[in-house]
């Protein structure tokens, strides 16, 4: 999945009227695994194309710091921007920023808030989040149906960033496939966000531990965020053997 991202964030940069030579890339943070994950593979992706000019860009979940690099790649004149957003609602100004400089713009990975009203020579490229939450979700309930706990089973879910749109739409298809009678057996205790951080996963899974007792599983809304869930685990003694943690993205980690 992350190669086809990649793929089809370029490809649809080449297939613009003007070759672009120069690419202006803001990613919302270097400092994630996922998004490094993302930003590397773009980086050997471009290597691969003849002229092609990556300048990337680390917006440092800072929404004002993205706008002014946008700003800047515009300013020095690039063929076309690729934006790994820091928030979905600060789409709308990029968007325009680019639009009047007549420049292409190629959101990546979080869907632009205005998504349904993007200008002529502006895309998103992203995954399918009904998808993957819907899998994730019926696997974990597979696997505890497995283990019989079909009379009931208790679940936490630890969400990533709630102003991204992956995060919500993720935790929703969790929830619908609980509600199902296959799955219903599984009752969320709690969901919380850890903003897709393995450290604030394993802390947040801590006071859950602290407060009541260990859970038959944990949907996380990524891969980072399960491993850290699982070091918390780990650390009170729990045997992992009694709990299905399920996470997203397949990164190297996960």
């Amino acid at each position: 999945m992350k190669k086809l991202l990649l793929g089809v964030a370029l490809s649809a940069l080449m297939s613009s009227s003007a070759f672009a030579a120069k690419i202006g890339v803001s990613m919302a943070l270097f400092d994630d695994n996922f998004l490094t994950v993302l930003r590397n593979g773009m980086i050997a992706q471009a290597k691969g194309m003849s002229g092609v000019e990556l300048q990337v860009e680390d917006a440092q979940n800072d929404v004002a710091k993205q706008l002014d690099q946008v700003k800047n790649f515009i300013a020095s004149g690039v063929d076309a921007i690729i934006v790994t957003l820091v928030d979905t609602n600060a789409s709308k100004t990029l968007s325009e920023e680019a639009a009047k400089a007549g420049i292409p713009l190629v959101f990546v990975n979080l869907e632009p808030s205005d998504m349904a009203n993007l200008p002529e020579k502006q895309v998103y490229v992203g995954s399918n989040e009904v998808e993957s939450g819907t899998l994730e979700a019926f696997e974990v309930c597979k696997m505890l149906r497995a283990k019989g706990k079909s009379a009931g089973a208790n679940a936490y879910i630890v969400m990533g960033s709630l102003v991204h749109q992956a995060a919500l739409q993720r935790t929703k298809d969790v929830e619908q496939v609980f509600a199902t009678d296959m799955c219903n057996f599984i009752k969320v205790t709690d969901k919380q966000s850890s903003e897709w951080s393995r450290d604030n996963a394993q802390n947040l899974m801590t006071n859950w531990l602290t407060a009541g007792a260990a859970p038959d599983a944990v949907i996380a809304n990524n891969d980072e965020s399960a491993i850290g869930a699982i070091l918390a685990l780990k650390a009170n003694g729990i045997d992992m053997k009694d709990v299905v943690v399920g996470g997203i993205d397949a990164t190297q980690d996960g």
